[in-house]
């Protein structure tokens, strides 16, 4: 998901913001977060929310990072670390046999093919279910052992594994990157030095919106991303929030690094096998070999058809994980338990503790009995309206999956709902609707009508001011195409060439693998394309500027132009 309107270039610095319109990317579910009172966000390339906090502690809490203090006005008995209890099992277990005939109603309602959840409470998994179909037009059924790709859950996931190796004590969450990757550097040498794992893991490097998902839709690879991260212009650092998947892909790529082992290994070492989960994994391929998955579906105007995602294996860490919802109640039983599976200590509590504190703002209140939405590390992190901890995130590919996981864990209790089709609101629906249930005995808002107008509105590519289908009256004409045709050069996006198209026109070719767009004349030497991948956005402008010799010195791509980068200069 993506932004639009081109900023302009000014220097990152103290008192200097660089101003960006809010991108589809950073949610589908910030804009909705923000109408709910709480951060809703995520995404791989979308994605989306929730709302958590950390607990109040006392001094003397390890999760204060702070010493015991006593005072002679001290009460004798310290607050407690959080509320107390405010759910009991009879409330949990109503809301559990409830919850089921809601989600079918919501499939029934939308039109979304399959959806799988789990509830885990007091350690336990006490609900596990699979709804509807895994691909419209085969009769295979989901159930709880079908894979689905989690898109942005992949976030808390792979935090947990960062946590694991904080436990480990080869890293520290406030190492920074260089340390570990020391190749690694932004567009301010001081910033590059500085920045750490966990303020990339915190959205706060001053990296914009989903900076790098464009290589990604053009075909690039994990290290040419990374690498040209340091393209971007920045935002003051540590004051400002903007959701980057391959900001938070480069800081696990460097605790990988720091354990000599590829970041999927080290998933995988870490965290999935020790907790026995077997269909588990960061690669696409173990999502694409899976006999029980769950297939991407899209809506168009003819109703939901059959889709393919992209290949998420360069963002791994933001969105590339694969898994079921028995594979997840075992590590949301581990998340409730303060790193414990089974008996035996997995992760270290202190490196789990510091996911869980709010690292920055990501949506300030705009009311003043409104409540402001934190990020923590990997973790949407708020209180609810009882004052609990909350801790939650969505996933959602455009291009066919849905997703969220909530944890309350003073109580105990969390849910994960997973989706095979574009977002649709459905999973939060569930998700919100099952806390409701357990809360109140009955929703307090209608989810699924709330969100299911606002989350698909949210994540839309914001379409181009210009409606380039049609050309104005008295439209100019192009000039030859000899004016055009010639290779052009950028620093971030790589060559793009202009050639002839095989029954005419121009094609505009694009990333490592030549991707063709044919262009379409719209005004002048003002051409259209129409954007495909997970950050499509329908047509988009491409305008030469053409100089006296009769040829074409620079063109200008404006899907890519957001921040700046989208000017191409002719070799």
């Amino acid at each position: 998901m993506h932004r639009h309107g081109a900023p302009r270039r000014t220097a990152a610095g103290p008192g200097r913001t660089t101003p960006r319109p809010v991108p589809r990317g950073t949610a589908p579910l910030l804009a909705v977060g923000l109408l709910l009172g709480v951060p809703l966000l995520g995404g791989c390339t979308s994605t989306s929310g929730g709302d958590p906090e950390p607990a109040p502690t006392s001094p003397a809490s390890p999760s204060s990072g702070g010493a015991s203090t006593t005072s002679a006005s001290a009460p004798a008995t310290a607050p407690p670390r959080q509320p107390p209890a405010e759910l009991t099992e009879d409330q949990v277990n109503a809301a559990v046999a409830r919850i089921d005939g809601y989600a079918q109603n919501a499939l029934a309602k939308t039109g979304v093919p399959g959806l799988a959840l789990a509830v885990v409470y007091k350690d336990k998994v006490i609900h596990a279910k699979g709804l509807g179909v895994r691909r419209l037009g085969k009769p295979e059924a989901v159930d709880p052992d079908t894979v689905f790709q989690l898109a942005s859950v992949s976030k808390p996931i792979s935090s947990t594994v960062v946590a694991g190796v904080v436990g480990q004590k080869t890293v520290k969450w406030d190492d920074p990157v260089t340390a570990h990757d020391p190749g690694f550097a932004l567009a301010d040498p001081w910033v590059s030095s500085h920045v750490t794992i966990a303020d990339l893991f915190a959205h706060r490097s001053g990296l914009p919106d989903h900076a790098g998902d464009l290589l990604e839709d053009l075909g690039y690879q994990r290290d040419y991303i990374l690498q040209h991260l340091r393209e971007h212009r920045l935002a003051p650092f540590r004051a400002s929030y903007a959701y980057t998947n391959y900001g938070l892909t480069e800081a696990a790529v460097a605790v990988a690094k720091a354990k000599g082992v590829a970041w999927e290994d080290l998933a995988a070492d870490v965290l999935y096998k020790p907790l026995g989960m077997n269909s588990t994994s960061s690669l696409r391929s173990a999502y694409d070999s899976a006999a029980n998955k769950a297939t991407p579906h899209v809506r168009d105007a003819a109703g939901w058809q059959v889709s393919t995602t992209e290949n998420p294996d360069p963002q791994a860490p933001a969105g590339g994980v694969s898994s079921t919802v028995q594979d997840l109640a075992r590590w949301m039983r581990l998340q409730l338990a303060d790193g414990t599976y089974e008996g035996k200590q997995i992760v270290d509590p202190a490196g789990l503790n510091e996911t869980r504190l709010p690292q920055t703002v990501s949506s300030p209140t705009t009311a003043p009995a409104g409540r402001s939405g934190f990020y923590g590390l990997g973790w949407n992190v708020s209180y609810d309206a009882e004052g609990r901890l909350r801790l939650n995130h969505s996933g959602a590919f455009s291009l066919g999956a849905a997703t969220v996981v909530t944890l309350l864990p003073s109580e105990q209790l969390g849910i994960v709902v997973l989706t095979n089709g574009q977002p649709t609101g459905v999973p939060e629906a569930v998700a919100e609707e099952f806390f409701d249930l357990a809360q109140y005995g009955h929703e307090t808002v209608d989810w699924l009508g709330f969100l299911g107008k606002v989350v698909p509105a949210a994540a839309q590519s914001p379409a181009s001011p210009t409606d380039y289908a049609s050309p104005p009256a008295g439209a100019a004409p192009a000039k030859p195409d000899s004016a055009y045709l010639g290779t052009y050069g950028n620093d971030y996006f790589g060559p793009l060439t202009v050639g002839p198209g095989d029954g005419g026109g121009l094609v505009m070719s694009l990333g490592p693998d030549n991707l063709r767009f044919p262009l379409q004349h719209y005004d002048g030497d003002v051409f259209s394309f129409r954007t495909r991948g997970e950050n499509a956005a329908g047509l988009s402008g491409v305008t030469f500027a053409v100089g006296a010799d009769g040829k074409a010195a620079t063109v200008v791509v404006e899907q890519f132009d957001h921040d700046g980068l989208g000017t191409f200069t002719r070799s």
